[in-house]
């Protein structure tokens, strides 16, 4: 069973590598990305995923995260899964969310959601901020959880003019062998 401070050090490390992006130039271990200081982009993606099987047992979490940011807009992205089984129950659990932001009034669009049941569970956040002239952050997260399988995966892009946008990318599973 995961323990609420293995979760806790999870959410951290997800928290400490989103915070990554509104640094640009900024770099951490288990952190991936793309900067572009002189145009002022940074996109960064953590992933993590750990599972432990047992006589009669299994339990795994997984979950990656990330963040984007240029010229005046910021996003991101969240996600993270977690299920247990003994021989009499199964449990299981997924929780994704993001946020966006825009100055001088831009577009901002944030969706997340969860489907599904115990046996099989989706979940997806997408965020993105526009500003007009081409200036624009995106990150979506994408979870999957299905009979003992965990996977995630994060993509964060951040574009301004003149150039290609930075980008970081994440993913991370668990097979528990069910």
């Amino acid at each position: 069973m995961i323990s609420r401070i293995t979760a806790s050090a999870i959410a951290a490390l997800f928290v400490a590598g989103s915070a990554m992006a509104a640094s640009p130039g900024s770099s951490s271990a288990g952190a991936t990305g793309g900067t572009d200081a002189a145009r002022g982009m940074s996109a960064s993606t953590v992933g993590t995923g750990a599972g432990s099987t047992t006589p009669g047992s299994t339990s795994g979490v997984a979950g990656s995260g990330g963040s984007a940011a240029a010229g005046g807009t910021s996003a991101s992205s969240l996600g993270l899964g977690a299920t247990s089984t003994t021989p009499s129950e199964t449990s299981s659990s997924m929780g994704v969310g993001g946020s966006a932001a825009s100055a001088n009034g831009g577009h901002v669009m944030s969706h997340s959601g969860v489907h599904g049941n115990g046996n099989a569970m989706n979940g997806q956040s997408m965020d993105q901020a526009h500003q007009q002239g081409g200036v624009w952050s995106k990150s979506h997260t994408q979870m999957h959880m299905h009979q003992g399988q965990l996977s995630t995966r994060t993509k964060s892009m951040a574009h301004e003019p003149g150039g290609p946008p930075v980008k970081s990318t994440t993913g991370s599973s668990v097979d528990l062998g069910r």
